[in-house]
């Protein structure tokens, strides 16, 4: 595919996500038809995370980060079971002294998804981490001493086959790069990522995966392009230190957004000043947006007009947060602001609501099912919703029960 489609389809994506709200405006089956059609996928070496592959023809995943105390082994494992229920694939916790790296191993016993050790300048913290049975180390080699050093936590990794990350951000770029460049540069972030992995490569180590983190999404963005040409490793993106939702949702959007459009990145993580699972549900909008996750809940509403008789904003706001915890159900759910034609515009959705005045049409697949009064609307779409999940739980355990060996009698 030529660079200036994919930089068009870069603009698709910043266009979709110029709200916090842009779950309620994106038609995903749109999407991705035109994901499957226009988008390569960068080509990758595949690394592996616990059960979980990042890179090559891997699904991209989702991650992120604790914000406990990792020395709170509960705290921490209740945050972890949070994520997970989020949609979480791969969960990162912060190793900044020995007391909790001797926790990682009490909380890999009670989690699914692979755990990674983020570890800064104290190598013997990378050890504990390993011994302690993590899947993966967050580390960049030239800030944990001597080239010793680095070779023992490599021998140490390739021992268990432990992938190690090299993180890379704007805000703690190396001096003399910075001297070099004039400040932190698109360009600077790239050279230090080169020598990080110059590092390991030296030391025979090739279980890598890179991110190249900036809270400027047009320098992480150029950072990552250049990069992409200079190496094969699988890409870990983010926008570090995007800030609140509404502003961090944005820029992460437009950061992340522009790469995925254009087959750059692995695996994602959405960095927000708030709960983790907000960045989890952030981040899986941002990949269904872009049609390159199919799975889980997809939930749209129309933007509301003058002819609208109900609060449709309101509407989608209470339904949105009623279908949170259905997050992992493959549903598609509409809201939509007008009873003569809301069914039929939404036609792809399984269950939905079109508002008129004082009345709520709950239709299934573009079909009218029932009519209740306003105030009865998010209830009896919940009902619905109910209904259609546990239909789906009947068809999945039926799927199962056929497709068990039958044993003769």
């Amino acid at each position: 595919m030529r660079r200036e489609d994919t930089r068009r389809l870069s603009l698709f994506s910043f266009a979709l996500h110029l709200t916090p709200y842009a779950s309620l405006f994106i038609d995903p089956p749109a999407a991705v038809l035109y994901s499957d059609t226009v988008m390569e996928r960068r080509k990758t070496k595949q690394i592996q995370l616990g059960k979980v592959k990042v890179g090559g023809d891997a699904p991209i995943t989702v991650q992120s980060m604790t914000k406990t105390d990792t020395r709170d082994a509960r705290a921490t494992v209740q945050q972890i079971w949070d994520l997970e229920a989020a949609g979480c694939d791969i969960v990162r916790v912060a190793v900044p002294v020995r007391e909790a790296a001797e926790q990682l191993g009490e909380i890999k016993k009670k989690i699914r998804v692979p755990l990674i050790a983020d570890i800064h300048f104290n190598y013997k913290l990378a050890l504990i981490a390993l011994e302690q049975g993590v899947d993966g180390l967050r580390l960049n080699p030239g800030n944990i001493g001597a080239r010793k050093y680095v070779e023992e936590v490599v021998k140490a990794a390739s021992e268990r086959r432990i992938p190690i990350r090299i993180g890379v951000n704007a805000g703690s770029l190396e001096k003399d790069l910075l001297q070099k460049y004039s400040g932190p540069t698109a360009e600077g972030m790239v050279e230090s990522g080169l020598r990080h992995i110059r590092i390991l490569e030296d030391a025979g180590y090739q279980e890598i995966k890179i991110s190249l983190k900036a809270s400027n999404p047009l320098m992480m963005i150029e950072a990552y392009r250049m990069l992409a040409s200079k190496v094969d490793y699988p890409f870990h993106l983010g926008v570090t230190e995007a800030g609140t939702p509404a502003v961090g949702t944005i820029k992460s959007a437009i950061g992340l957004g522009a790469l995925l459009a254009e087959g750059i990145g692995d695996t994602i993580r959405v960095s927000l000043a708030a709960d983790p699972v907000e960045e989890v549900r952030v981040a899986r909008e941002i990949l269904k947006a872009l049609g390159l996750k199919k799975e889980g809940l997809t939930f749209v509403a129309c933007p509301s007009c003058g002819r609208a008789d109900v609060d449709l904003v309101a509407l989608a706001k209470a339904v949105e947060e009623k279908m949170l915890s259905y997050s992992n159900l493959n549903i598609h759910v509409a809201v939509m602001g007008c009873e003569v034609n809301g069914p039929g515009e939404a036609r792809a959705a399984d269950l939905g609501v079109a508002g008129g005045k004082g009345i709520g049409l709950i239709f299934k697949r573009g079909e009218v099912i029932r009519k209740v009064p306003e105030a009865q609307i998010v209830d009896a779409l919940m009902e619905e919703v109910r209904k259609f999940a546990a239909e789906k739980e009947a068809e999945e355990r039926a799927s199962t029960i056929e497709d068990q060996p039958h044993r003769s009698a």
